[in-house]
């Protein structure tokens, strides 16, 4: 607590830095200024939890590590290509398609469809603070007014019939609680009434606290039920709504069989208790069974399972166990009925690395991507990863998706924003793309490379990189400073050390040839090594081509020349010609290949995998005298790039500053060759005895 000063501090900040319209309920503005409070006051322990090192996230962090709020202007992008598109394929005269600003071009497939206002649901099944259904039931409002509801009536038939909320944070729930009431209340004063309005939001229990005396007091045709029901929540407050159900129950049956389960004044055994959290459990429980027109939320990013929750996941959500955010975009598509569309914010990966691949398939083969907007690499700065928003339909494909490109496009989400409004106002733009999700199937791993040309597509008809190179991922060393050392900090040669590639920084064709890997006696000592991965010792010590599998910008490609070991992070491939060597790197240093890895490996991250999908044509499909021109041009390319790399001294084969190149060796003191150039690790070095000195 504080003294209040209205002159001077917190208070005379909100009061002149903070427009008075952000406070108006009539604009929204303060939903959102609840949504930053609370990510604010969440941002220690969020930090704390998100920055654990190689530890699992557990139970009771799990709320303050997801928790991010989602901004405006995608909160309306979701709503409006999903309650929104749904609402217009059912009334095509609609008016409502004027409210809607961020409904993006595209098709609007009329559907005869004779469906209650009062019957449409909307779901969000993380809903932080309620920032999603605050903005779906003003959408709601539009649709009610058209159907000649009051105000008055249409805001509790929104709050109790069309939107339904959970959440695993109990701080968050009351949060949304509070912003769906005073929703409510703008347009009914009885709403604040509770016998008048119930709401839909909810938040997870534990049922672990359900006493014994309570489970042996059920009894008859459904008890085995209820005893079901329990135990699948006995872990609720981590897992939420991931919870699997294996079959459908009647839950009006179950409800009243708990109704009349008879508890005294006395409860020494706290059956009134257990009585009320299993009741709770079973309107959650239904609400999590039953299919909705549209879901939509900004899912929960976590891979740092502790012990049960990933056995969990594991269990039930096998292929799609990558992230927590990869199981809702699979659980949420298939919470909505056929027809219904489900709305997302996740992290963009899921488009395209591996651990997504079964997830893509699944998607790209059995739904429709509506829409997407893949965001500018570090736009969204409250998460740690680059994100995208997008719509899925829950039908098979049968059309074009709707596809906004903004990478290329710095300063936050407001700039992000501005981009899809020009998007939206004019949708010839170069940065906005229609495209058949069937063509991705046609690139192996299914990316979503929405902005790929029909000549991409036809490209990969032919051969991939690995049908003519062995591409492999080296040493695991369990212990980097132990086994990895500069070469100049050894005396060369050393018996039992070899050079070594690690990949590095951005560099084309040759260079990054700094480290040695003790392998003395076979590698004994690193074998020794608890954390050590011994990968494809036939191929260690060898010629090949190398790449920084991790990288802060785009890929370089170089070629050893020499005998190298190589570990995971600089991967390397091989060839039985030389000459096959030439042409792949010309290749893969090209603009072509960075092209295609821009929706093969978006992410800065070169795995093996990824580079070994590239297109590629044999060196015998060109011309003799292409293949010569190409050839000679590499050659050319490696010699300067090995020549400019050797004019340093981090290289072991520096001879010269090329300051100095043109001076005669003869005018060159002495100082320069015994100090500067005298280094036992470094070849060519001509040793002189300083004065006196042997």
């Amino acid at each position: 607590m504080f003294t209040p000063n209205y002159h001077d501090g917190v208070i005379q900040h909100l009061i002149n830095d903070i427009d008075e319209a952000d406070f108006d309920v009539t604009r929204g503005g303060q939903v959102e200024i609840i949504g930053w409070l609370y990510q604010y006051y969440n941002t220690e322990p969020h930090d704390y939890a998100v920055n654990i090192t190689g530890g699992a996230v557990t139970k009771n962090e799990i709320p303050a590590a997801t928790q991010l709020f989602t901004t405006d202007w995608v909160v309306r992008y979701m709503v409006d290509n999903s309650l929104g598109k749904y609402w217009l394929e059912r009334h095509p005269n609609s008016d409502l398609k004027s409210n809607l600003d961020y409904l993006l071009p595209g098709e609007i497939q009329i559907v005869d469809s004779s469906e209650n206002l009062e019957d449409m649901r909307f779901i969000d099944n993380a809903m932080g603070s309620g920032h999603i259904l605050v903005y779906a039931f003003d959408v709601f409002m539009k649709m009610y007014a058209e159907q000649g509801y009051s105000s008055r009536d249409a805001a509790l038939s929104i709050v109790q019939n069309n939107l339904y909320g959970l959440e695993i944070d109990k701080r968050a729930y009351q949060l949304a609680y509070f912003a769906l009431m005073m929703k409510a209340r703008q347009y009914n004063r009885r709403a604040l009434q509770p016998e008048k309005v119930k709401l839909n939001v909810h938040v997870f229990e534990d049922t672990d606290t359900v006493s014994p005396e309570f489970l042996d007091a059920l009894s008859g045709e459904y008890a085995d039920d209820i005893k079901q029901i329990i135990e699948l929540f006995n872990n609720a407050r981590e897992l939420g709504s991931i919870i699997k159900f294996d079959k459908t129950f009647n839950w009006t049956k179950l409800r009243e069989n708990v109704e009349d389960i008879h508890t005294d004044a006395l409860d020494i055994f706290g059956m009134n208790q257990s009585k009320k959290i299993v009741l709770e459990v079973l309107t959650i429980a239904e609400i999590m069974s039953t299919k909705y027109d549209v879901a939509v939320t900004n899912p929960p990013y976590l891979n740092k399972f502790d012990p049960d929750m990933k056995k969990y996941v594991k269990k039930n959500y096998a292929d799609y166990s990558g992230d927590l955010f990869s199981v809702f975009i699979f659980n949420n598509i298939n919470l909505v009925k056929i027809g219904g569309y489900a709305g997302y914010m996740t992290p963009f990966v899921w488009m395209f690395i591996k651990t997504y691949e079964k997830l893509r398939n699944y998607l790209v083969a059995n739904k429709e991507i509506s829409s997407l907007i893949q965001m500018e690499y570090s736009a969204f700065e409250e998460a740690t990863v680059p994100i995208n928003t997008f719509v899925f339909k829950n039908v098979p494909n049968d059309g074009n998706g709707t596809y906004i490109k903004l990478s290329a496009f710095k300063g936050g989400m407001n700039v992000q924003r501005d981009k899809v409004l020009e998007a939206i106002a004019n949708p010839d733009i170069d940065y906005l793309y229609r495209t058949n999700q069937a063509n991705f199937k046609k690139i192996p791993g299914s990316p979503i490379a929405y902005w790929a040309t029909k000549k991409v597509f036809k490209s990969f008809e032919r051969s991939t990189l690995d049908e003519h190179f062995k591409g492999k991922e080296g040493l695991g060393t369990g212990n980097n400073r132990v086994f990895l050392k500069y070469w100049f900090e050894l005396i060369l040669p050393n018996e039992g050390w070899y050079p070594y590639q690690k990949g590095g920084a951005y560099r084309k064709w040759y260079g990054n040839n700094n480290y040695y890997v003790d392998w003395r006696n076979d590698g004994r000592n690193m074998k020794a090594m608890p954390k050590s991965n011994i990968r494809n010792l036939p191929f260690q010590y060898s010629i090949g081509i190398t790449w920084s599998a991790i990288s802060s910008g785009k890929p370089s490609f170089r070629y050893t020349q020499t005998k190298y070991f190589f570990d995971s992070k600089g991967p390397m491939m091989f060839h039985v010609h030389e000459e096959s060597y030439f042409f792949a790197i010309g290749y893969l240093n090209s603009k072509v290949t960075e092209y295609f890895l821009t929706f093969l490996s978006p992410t800065l991250d070169y795995r093996l995998g990824q580079i070994q999908k590239l297109p590629f044509i044999d060196e015998e499909v060109v011309s003799r005298i292409e293949l010569q021109r190409i050839l000679t041009l590499v050659s050319q390319t490696l010699d300067t790039s090995k020549k400019e790399w050797n004019q340093y001294e981090e290289s072991i084969d520096f001879y010269k500053h090329p300051l100095l190149t043109h001076i005669a060796d003869d005018n060159l003191s002495i100082w320069y060759y015994s100090v500067v150039l005298t280094n036992l690790g470094a070849k060519n070095v001509p040793i002189f005895r300083l004065w006196g000195v042997k």
